[in-house]
């Protein structure tokens, strides 16, 4: 296999060289998520833990005991926040699932490490707390983009009785990882990243979870049909990596690029939208 120079690395992982009007996804994420906020049912802000960017943000819907979707920014753990995401919940609690949206500190100012405890925390927050705000702890399902697609893989693959003592060994019923990331060695090389995540080649092996035992939680691995071939590879490597019963799915959503693939997530009609619902036990 040819190593990608870092200049192939950067071309490869960097979605908005690809996309030249990338800003006006973010401006429409911000807009519509203001707007979830002041029209939905919301819980804003509830602590998870003690640091301050340990916060996450509930919204329920009428069905009760109803599954439950925590939703994972991405962001290349370095960048946005959990009100850029606000809008990814009406879609889902009009059709009867809560939705979970969690914060975490962005790198460099903790490291990886630290990051992907603080989302088995707040998973373990909605395990434990769901039924307190109409959700089924039996039926969570996180799903990610991009970072928040790695992050939704470690879920699947974490060991919840070492997070806490007082956890079940499964708490997440299922994973959705939308243009994720499963092999964190390109990522640990490629220069407009390596600085932020300084990731040694343990801590790509500790924090990769390709190279990890197949878990007990299915996951679908999807990715943008029209991005980049590294990012097809990605979605791959955890399909080969974890075998058909882990990842049932592995597909890409044709003629999205990494930025409008959210939008067939919320889209009632929009394959990612389906396997979200199916994951959820909403629709067959």
């Amino acid at each position: 296999m040819h190593r990608l120079t870092p200049a192939e690395l950067d071309a490869e992982y960097l979605p908005r060289l690809r996309v030249p009007d990338f800003e006006r996804f973010f401006e429409r994420w911000a807009r519509d998520s203001a707007i979830a906020r002041e029209r939905e049912a919301r819980r804003l802000d509830i602590a998870y833990g003690e640091a301050p960017s340990e916060t996450l943000d509930v919204f329920p819907t009428t069905r009760d005991r109803a599954p439950v979707l925590v939703f994972v920014h991405g962001g290349y753990w370095r960048a946005f926040d959990k009100r850029d995401f606000s809008w990814i919940a009406p879609a889902f609690t009009r059709e009867g699932a809560m939705v979970v949206v969690p914060n975490y500190a962005l790198v460099p100012s903790v490291d990886m490490d630290t990051l992907v405890l603080q989302v088995a925390r707040a998973v373990a927050w909605t395990w434990r707390n769901a039924a307190l705000y109409g959700g089924d702890p039996d039926r969570v399902v996180v799903a990610g983009h991009s970072a928040g697609g790695h992050l939704t893989a470690m879920m699947a693959s974490c060991r919840w009785p070492q997070v806490d003592p007082g956890l079940p060994p499964k708490v997440v019923a299922g994973g959705l990882a939308i243009s994720g990331l499963f092999d964190l060695d390109p990522l640990a090389r490629a220069p407009f990243l390596r600085d932020d995540l300084r990731l040694d080649a343990a801590g790509v092996r500790r924090l990769s979870p390709a190279g990890f035992p197949p878990p007990g939680t299915p996951v679908y691995a999807t990715v943008g049909g029209a991005e980049s071939e590294e990012f097809h590879r990605q979605n791959r490597v955890l399909r080969e990596a974890w075998g058909e019963s882990a990842v049932p799915v592995c597909e890409a959503i044709p003629d999205r690029h990494h930025f409008d693939i959210l939008d067939d997530l919320v889209d009632p009609h929009g394959r990612l939208h389906g396997l979200a619902m199916r994951l959820l036990r909403l629709a067959a």
